[in-house]
């Protein structure tokens, strides 16, 4: 072996690159010490965190197992095609691709294989809890697609049916799109399939947020109502970074795989899809309908004690991970929320809310999530607290004396990352 490559395959992140190492370091910290409340985040298990780091990351492919475009992939072809059964199995359908490299491009993908650019799409409004791969106009999905939205009842928060139908009537979509990144509440799949039947649209269910929640059996199945299925395996899957395709559909078996690749993708992830694997097999584990029950309970009960501390939620409740809050009534903006409770250790993500300003920084939302602090193994006496420390702070705010209470909830928040270490801590 020369010299150059012993150095090229022994040499550490902490010898090669220092500053990357200290970044990488303090994240591991931060991830120790701080409890993580963002909604589309969770903690993945060893066994991905393994498969993400193993020297498969090195092999490329295109195309799909039995038929790639590259020699010495049987190895990742085991990976994938047991992703691909694990999937089918999980969500009981016939087809998955598990390639896509996200959930946005799990969503252009299923824009290449159903729609012409200029046609129409009908999804949730992103104040309302929607997603930018749904047609947003910045995105790629709204500048080459007409997009329209349907929304929720002002009164209840809750996405209004008859609304949805009444515009499906009315512009007659080529797609309607359901799910999205902030939205509280169980979506009503079968009412939503005769309104896209009623229309002649196809349907398609996001479910990137609640696919986990969905694999636990805590809130209903897309199938067999939704004619597509997309989603993501991070959030309440909690498995690695990528997204996934499901269908029941025969006729676009074929179509799919290649509207992934060659149509929006180039070669795969090894390392991810065998990451995917792992988390899908993981996901089909007893214990995991058991976390998946606990994820719901605790976003109920951190919901609960905010409100009952004087907090407005956003719909009055929730039934999945999510928890939005409507700050508005204590005078705040979502980023000042933010940026305080950073302040104890606890993180989470200004928000739109249904009726919010167009502008970022006047969001007056923000949105908490319960998954990955339950992958952590905090319950409903512990998420009690979480609700209280966080109202504690914002009543704080309120009266300008946050920066009194703050050492004191950063102590609450320090106990129970002691009492509940990742990795090995």
């Amino acid at each position: 072996m020369t010299n150059a490559a012993r150095v090229h395959f022994n040499t550490t992140v902490e010898e090669a690159d220092p500053l990357v190492a200290d970044a990488l370091a303090s994240e591991r910290a931060r991830q120790q010490n701080q409890i993580e409340l963002i909604a589309s985040e969770n903690i993945v298990s060893r066994a991905v965190l393994d498969a993400l780091g193993h020297e498969i990351t090195n092999k490329t492919l295109e195309g799909y197992p039995g038929n790639r475009f590259h020699g010495g992939g049987q190895f990742v072809d085991i990976a994938e095609q047991a992703a691909i059964d694990r999937a089918k199995q999980l969500f009981n359908c016939g087809y998955a691709n598990v390639q896509p490299h996200s959930g946005t491009q799990a969503n252009l993908a299923v824009f290449f294989l159903l729609l012409k650019p200029g046609e129409k799409v009908l999804s949730l409004d992103l104040a309302a809890g929607g997603h930018l791969s749904h047609g947003m106009k910045a995105n790629l999905s709204g500048r080459w697609f007409d997009a329209n939205n349907y929304s929720v009842n002002p009164q209840n928060e809750v996405i209004d049916l008859d609304e949805m139908e009444r515009i499906a009537e009315e512009i007659r979509p080529k797609l309607l799109i359901t799910g999205g990144s902030a939205y509280p509440r169980e979506l009503d799949f079968e009412r939503m399939s005769k309104i896209a039947k009623k229309v002649g649209a196809h349907f398609l269910v996001d479910m990137a947020h609640i696919a986990g929640l969905v694999a636990g059996g805590v809130h209903p199945s897309p199938f067999p109502h939704a004619d597509i299925v997309t989603c993501t395996t991070t959030k309440t899957l909690r498995g690695p970074r990528g997204g996934l395709i499901l269908t029941n559909n025969e006729e676009w078996y074929k179509k799919l795989q290649a509207a992934v690749f060659p149509g929006v993708q180039g070669s795969l992830h090894s390392n991810v899809l065998a990451a995917k694997a792992i988390c899908l097999g993981e996901a089909l584990r007893d214990d995991f309908k058991v976390y998946a029950g606990q994820v719901v309970a605790n976003a109920k009960v951190l919901a609960e004690t905010l409100s009952d501390r004087g907090v407005r939620i956003v719909s009055g409740g929730t039934d999945t991970h999510i928890v939005l809050l409507d700050l508005s009534s204590k005078g705040l903006i979502g980023k000042q929320a933010e940026t305080l409770l950073a302040k104890a250790n606890i993180t989470s993500n200004k928000n739109p809310i249904p009726g919010d300003s167009p502008r970022p920084p006047e969001w007056v939302g923000m949105r908490l999530g319960s998954s990955a602090a339950t992958t952590r193994g905090l319950k409903e006496e512990e998420f009690r607290v979480l609700g209280h420390v966080i109202a504690d702070l914002i009543d704080a705010e309120t009266k300008g004396e946050a920066d009194e209470i703050v050492g004191a909830a950063k102590a609450k928040i320090a106990e129970l990352t002691e009492k509940f270490p990742v990795y090995g801590h």
